[in-house]
């Protein structure tokens, strides 16, 4: 009998949103396969909302997961989804991957509200998020990770964000936790012992004129300024509970 090749699932994602020319926002590219399913739900003003559904369990180790997201000038995009995705140990070798590609035009408006990612035991994930904005787009972007279930220890993961702004790169940040990291990724310089992490990013161009102040939010988060119209949240919590309701009061603070 030959040797049987275990291989990784390969999935795409892609979302285009335009602006309809009515006050609304309309949804020309809505496509996704295998374990990627993208629906439409019920919008909200000139806004379009798009739900990410997970079809299968994933990303299990050798998997490539790709998601791309489009917004058109003068559109308005809000993109969540259904569960929190669950990094998972595999038959496959190797790291699995979930990269984010998200374009927004002049004049547009996304929000990348994803649920959280849990990294479990013996997983291995590596997740790419690149934003290119136009000077006049707005963004809110919101990333949560929760180090292994209840009562496990978490497996690898490396999370890396890139935001350019006009062209030009004004954030890159990278963080990697679990087995096989950097040494200290526990230590009291970046997680001391917590087990959620997360960070948000608004982009406004009125930031240009009246940039909000660097400041503790709290013991376990910090904003800070950007060398451009936008603000980094960074945040570590106990769980994933505790760290949205630290996001959710921090992108309260900013209206």
């Amino acid at each position: 009998m030959g040797r049987v090749i275990v291989t990784g699932v390969r999935a795409a994602a892609r979302i285009v949103a335009r602006d309809d020319g009515r006050g609304g926002t309309a949804l020309p590219v809505l496509e996704g396969d295998g374990p990627l399913a993208l629906r439409r739900i019920r919008a909200t003003g000139s806004e379009a909302r798009v739900m990410l559904v997970g079809a299968m369990s994933g990303p299990l180790g050798g998997d490539h997961f790709a998601v791309e997201a489009g917004v058109e000038s003068g559109a308005r995009l809000r993109v969540g989804s259904a569960a929190a995705t669950i990094a998972l140990p595999g038959q496959a070798k190797g790291e699995s991957r979930y990269d984010v590609r998200l374009t927004v035009a002049e004049e547009s408006e996304l929000h990348w509200l994803p649920e959280q990612l849990i990294s479990v035991c013996g997983s291995d994930l590596r997740v790419t998020t690149r934003v290119d904005l136009a000077g006049s787009a707005r963004l809110v972007l919101r990333e949560e990770q929760v180090l292994g279930r209840v009562g496990e220890e978490p497996g690898r993961l490396t999370s890396r964000l890139t935001l350019r702004i006009g062209g030009r790169t004004v954030l890159v940040q990278e963080l990697a936790c679990g087995p096989g990291a950097p040494g200290g990724w526990d230590g009291p310089a970046v997680l001391a012992g917590h087990r959620a992490v997360g960070q948000l990013v608004v982009v406004r161009p009125e930031f240009t004129r009246e940039p909000p102040a660097a400041r503790m939010l709290g013991e376990c988060a910090a904003l800070a300024p950007l060398a451009g119209p936008a603000v980094l949240v960074t945040a570590v919590a106990a769980d994933g509970l505790r760290l949205r309701r630290v996001l959710d009061e921090a992108l309260a603070t900013l209206g």
